[in-house]
């Protein structure tokens, strides 16, 4: 897996805190856009979004380039209708090699490995026998499990990343989907620290855990400040 972040608006966080600006000031965003300090941006955001008022912060978009997830990762990723997507098609673009992803569950217990593996290894001979026969790529692929690995580019806003974050940076989220979210939140931070700065899954963004009876119980943690 790698996830790079392609590109970002521009200055994210004075952008945000020009237009958070604009709705209660008399002045425009073309005339504080340039003038304004670093402290002052952070108390911008820091009041607005503490308001609640974070649609301010969808004045900022990240691209991001996602490859090398499973297919079964992919469809959880385009779940969040808010985000832009563009992915490798299985239509056009030949598998050459399965190179599936291994669950940590199965690449740690011999037997379940070694099925896997002639599994997918089936599969992929199956795949080329097919388009050997002439079957188009778009029907061969039928046969290509939620393994396959895939790359997607993904453009979205800041608020419908914290949103992301909150659900996806879950120790309740699948496994793979946590490690995207977690890598992207790493990356935004470095280039927005202050729109990023409490984001994360529930029981760090809000202290609370929607979870129930299946909470990891990390927020019992953050409960007793250590």
């Amino acid at each position: 897996m790698n996830v790079t972040l392609l590109s970002h608006t521009p200055d994210p966080e004075r952008v945000c805190a020009a237009a958070a600006l604009t709705s209660y000031w008399h002045k425009g965003a073309s005339e504080t856009f340039g003038v304004l300090t670093e402290k002052e941006i952070e108390d911008i955001l820091s009041k607005v979004m503490g308001y609640g008022h974070v649609s301010v912060i969808e004045h900022a978009t990240f691209t991001f380039s996602i490859e090398g997830i499973s297919r079964a990762c992919s469809h959880q990723l385009v779940r969040h209708r808010l985000a832009s997507y563009t992915q490798q098609s299985q239509r056009y673009v030949r598998v050459e090699e399965l190179d599936p992803v291994v669950p940590a569950t199965i690449a740690g217990e011999e037997r379940a490995a070694e099925a896997y593996g002639a599994c997918m290894k089936a599969v992929q001979e199956t795949y080329e026998t097919l388009v050997g026969l002439g079957v188009p790529t778009e029907d061969a692929r039928f046969i290509l499990p939620n393994a396959t690995t895939t790359n997607i580019v993904m453009t979205v806003n800041a608020r419908e990343l914290r949103h992301f974050f909150k659900y996806r940076c879950c120790e309740r989220a699948q496994w793979e989907i946590r490690a995207v979210a977690r890598e992207m939140l790493a990356l935004v931070r470095a280039v927005a620290p202050k729109i990023f700065k409490n984001a994360g899954p529930s029981c760090v963004c809000e202290h609370v855990c929607p979870e129930g009876d299946l909470s990891c119980g990390r927020i019992k943690v953050n409960a007793n400040g250590t």
